[in-house]
């Protein structure tokens, strides 16, 4: 596999003792992992995703990060948000409202 244009981190709330207890497992973060990898096949999008331990940015949860842009976005909480991060990325765009500053 050659490295992908795109790395998406989405933090899955994983601590070191394995249990998921952060603010972005509870809501939902890792329920979206499956229809995010579907949208990235559908778009045709040069991207991997990967779900990780506490990213320590529960204020703003649900996180997710884009590399190698360094693009950190809080409040992924529903497909419509992901929908709108996805449409910036293919656009070469960020989406301010979902920032985290």
């Amino acid at each position: 596999m050659e490295k992908p244009e795109h790395h998406i981190f989405v933090c899955a709330s994983f601590r070191a003792d394995g249990d998921p207890k952060g603010v972005c497992h509870k809501k939902g973060s890792t329920a979206l992992l499956p229809y995010i990898e579907n949208e990235i096949l559908d778009r045709g999008l040069d991207a991997q995703i990967t779900s990780t331990g506490c990213m320590k940015a529960c204020d703003h949860g649900p996180v997710m990060v884009i590399q190698p842009q360094g693009i950190w976005y809080g409040g992924v909480d529903c497909e419509d948000v992901v929908d709108e991060i996805l449409d910036a990325l293919e656009d070469g765009d960020v989406v301010e409202n979902q920032l985290i500053p």
